[in-house]
C-alpha cells in the first residue's frame, strides 16, 4: 500500500514530502547548524565550512524574530530545486521571517515563514519594493551571482536598509581573484573587487584617528562598526561608530 502511495504521489508532491521530513528532523538538533546544514543538505556545511562562523555570529539573534533576507536561493532554472538554506534557517531561527530573492521563479519553494522574490540584486527598484514590504532585515546574506560588481552594488544599495544593530554577510569571496567573475589575482588592492572594496572599507572604523581638515564621515564611517574576515566569507556589522579618539577631536590633536 505504501509503495502504491508512493506511485500515486507527484515529483512535486515528493519533494514538498521530502523538505518537510527535513524539517521535522532539524528539531533534534536546534543549536547545532552545522547538523541542521547537512539535514537541509545546504552547502554552507561540507563543501564549504560556513555554519561555525555563522553560528559564532548569530547566536544571539536565534530566538529573536528577525527579518532575514538572502540573495540567491540555489538550483539555478529548475523552479522546483533549490531553497536548501532557507530552509536551514527556518529551522535555525524558529521565531524569524525567512525571504529570498532570485532570477528565476522559485515561488514552488515557499512555505510558511519563506517568501522568494524575483528578480535581480541589482535592479535597485525591485530591492527598494522588497524591503518595503519586508521592513528592514536584521540579516542579509549575499549568496547571489557572486559577480564581483553585483556583490559590490548589491551592498552599497542594501546596507544603508539593513536595520542598525543589524549583520550584512557576503559569501564566496573566492570570486575576487577569479577573472571571469571580475575579480584580480594581481592587484589585491583592486577596490573593484569584493575583497578590495571591503578592504578599503576597514580605515572607516578608525576615521576618528584621520588627521585631515574638515573630514566629512562618510556613511560607512558613521555605522560600520566591526568588520569579520575569514575564508570566503566577510560579516559587516551596523551600528553606531562614535566611539571618540583618546587623542584626536575633529580629525586634530586636541
Amino acid at each position: 500500500m505504501l509503495n502504491t502511495l508512493k506511485n500515486n504521489l507527484s515529483y512535486k508532491q515528493k519533494l514538498k514530502i521530502k523538505y518537510k521530513i527535513r524539517y521535522l528532523k532539524a528539531f533534534l538538533y536546534p543549536f547545532n547548524l552545522s547538523k541542521i546544514a547537512r539535514i537541509h543538505k545546504t552547502d554552507k556545511y561540507g563543501y564549504h565550512f560556513y555554519t561555525p562562523h555563522y553560528q559564532n555570529h548569530f547566536k544571539t539573534y536565534k530566538f529573536k524574530r528577525n527579518t532575514i533576507l538572502e540573495i540567491g536561493v540555489g538550483g539555478y532554472e529548475d523552479p522546483y530545486i533549490g531553497g536548501n538554506s532557507l530552509r536551514m534557517w527556518k529551522s535555525y531561527f524558529p521565531f524569524s521571517k525567512i525571504y529570498a530573492l532570485d532570477i528565476y521563479d522559485k515561488s514552488f519553494l515557499q512555505e510558511k515563514r519563506i517568501k522568494i522574490f524575483k528578480g535581480s540584486q541589482v535592479d535597485y527598484d525591485f530591492l527598494d519594493e522588497i524591503i518595503k514590504e519586508t521592513g528592514e532585515p536584521d540579516i542579509i546574506v549575499d549568496d547571489g551571482s557572486h559577480v564581483n560588481e553585483h556583490v559590490i552594488k548589491t551592498f552599497k544599495h542594501l546596507f544603508p536598509k539593513l536595520k542598525k544593530g543589524g549583520i550584512y554577510v557576503v559569501e564566496d569571496t573566492q570570486t575576487s581573484y577569479w577573472e571571469g567573475y571580475g575579480g584580480d589575482s594581481t592587484n589585491f588592492d583592486n577596490k573593484n573587487t569584493i575583497c578590495g572594496f571591503f578592504k578599503s572599507l576597514i580605515d572607516c572604523l578608525n576615521n576618528e584617528e584621520f588627521i585631515i581638515e574638515n573630514y566629512q564621515k562618510t556613511y560607512y564611517d558613521k555605522h560600520i562598526i566591526s568588520m569579520h574576515f575569514y575564508h570566503n566569507m566577510i560579516f559587516i556589522y551596523k551600528g553606531d561608530n562614535d566611539e571618540l579618539s583618546n587623542k584626536v577631536r575633529g580629525n586634530k590633536f586636541k
